[in-house]
């Protein structure tokens, strides 16, 4: 799960991790108010949307005025925005961050994410802040410093020491850049984040250190432990497909394509994927319905698919293990008569009564397309979407 950089910001202060004076506005009139409260010369006015590369899209704005502040926030909320990864649809702007403006010596990254080889949480720093992390990584490796953290052991000062030292800080900025990584570490490990980023992270003429942008993303299934920040989830920032999948517990996610997929198992859901694309078709969805795929749960899974209009087919393929194949067949029979499925629909069962399942569906008076591999399948599907 995603949340906006002023939720980010909230946590961060609740970890102790210094971060601008600003606040939340939703009209261009509150933007001002916000503006009055946090007091200074210079503010910026910064849309939340849960994409990066808000500054290159003309999200984020300076204001050396009040009247300013309010013109800059009448410009921004409301605007679709368009970034690199917003995709060209862009998002809406229902809302921005005003904070005060700062005066920055020097610019910084810092990171945290879990490192699946390692196994471990690692924090990641840079001298080149404020540039995307992925083009320092494929232009200057060697300026990424990395510290893989034992979490057996915990942040340990050497790790946040010798990341520091690699960032060139010294005397009082030396001990508030250990202090202030180990409190990030602190947050993404108590909180179960799956990343947290600051970029830039700043070093002021002040002297001080403060997270200038915050990111954090969670793991869902961690939500349950974390009801404070399951309540940050904004469905507007969402796909709505995605939000009504969730509803049911259902694993949805949108893709670019024309074939729905409806699959039981993660590992058998990128199988199918990749021998769509193979056979030469784009799948339009990644959706697993899980081990208990009920008759109601694959009536709703029907639902999500063909809610999207871009889809012209749809591939169910099913291995029966846990769920049994003639009980998926009763509820795919279901779906296709109570929602009244136009599109072309392509079923492949394979395991625990299958035989049982394929005759629920050949005797069920609806068109089904049988198929008895992953490949036949797949060519039938692409050719029923027309795609050849």
């Amino acid at each position: 799960m995603k949340v906006h950089e002023y939720q980010a910001k909230e946590i961060f202060k609740e970890y102790g991790i210094p971060v601008p004076k600003g606040g939340l506005a939703t009209t261009p009139e509150e933007a001002r108010k916000v503006a009055e409260e946090v007091g200074g010369d210079l503010w910026v006015v910064k849309a939340q949307v849960h994409a990066g590369g808000r500054g290159k899209g003309g999200g984020i704005k300076l204001a050396r005025s009040l009247d300013e502040v309010e013109k800059m926030a009448g410009q921004v909320i409301g605007m679709t925005l368009v970034t690199h990864q917003t995709g060209p649809e862009g998002k809406l702007v229902r809302k921005v961050l005003v904070e005060q403006g700062l005066n920055i010596a020097k610019e910084l990254y810092l990171g945290m994410v879990i490192d699946r080889s390692t196994e471990c949480p690692v924090m990641m720093a840079s001298t080149e802040g404020g540039v995307e992390i992925e083009e320092v990584a494929a232009k200057s490796p060697e300026k990424i410093l990395k510290a893989f953290i034992d979490p057996a052991l915990g942040m340990l000062p050497f790790y946040a020491r010798r990341l520091a030292f690699g960032l060139g800080l010294s005397g009082d900025l030396f001990k508030k850049a250990v202090k202030f990584m180990t409190n990030l570490y602190r947050a993404f490990m108590e909180k179960d984040a799956s990343l947290a980023e600051i970029n830039p992270l700043v070093i002021t003429k002040e002297g001080d250190i403060i997270a200038l942008d915050a990111k954090m993303n969670f793991d869902d299934d961690a939500l349950y432990r974390h009801p404070e920040v399951a309540a940050m989830r904004d469905p507007n920032e969402e796909d709505p497909l995605e939000v009504e999948a969730k509803k049911y517990n259902l694993n949805y996610i949108k893709l670019d394509g024309n074939i729905g997929c409806m699959v039981n198992g993660a590992g058998l859901a990128m199988s199918t994927m990749d021998i769509i694309k193979i056979y030469g078709g784009e799948p339009a969805n990644f959706l697993d319905v899980g081990g208990a795929a009920s008759a109601e749960r694959v009536e709703n899974a029907f639902r999500i698919l063909i809610s999207d209009p871009n889809v012209k087919a749809v591939l169910v393929n099913i291995f029966g293990g846990i769920v049994r194949c003639d009980r998926v067949a009763n509820g795919i029979a279901q779906a296709a008569k109570s929602l009244e499925v136009t599109v072309p629909m392509v079923v492949r069962l394979e395991g625990t009564n299958r035989d049982e399942g394929m005759g629920i569906l050949e005797n069920s008076g609806l068109s089904f397309i049988t198929a008895k591999s992953m490949a036949e399948a797949a060519e039938k599907v692409v050719q029923a979407a027309g795609l050849k």
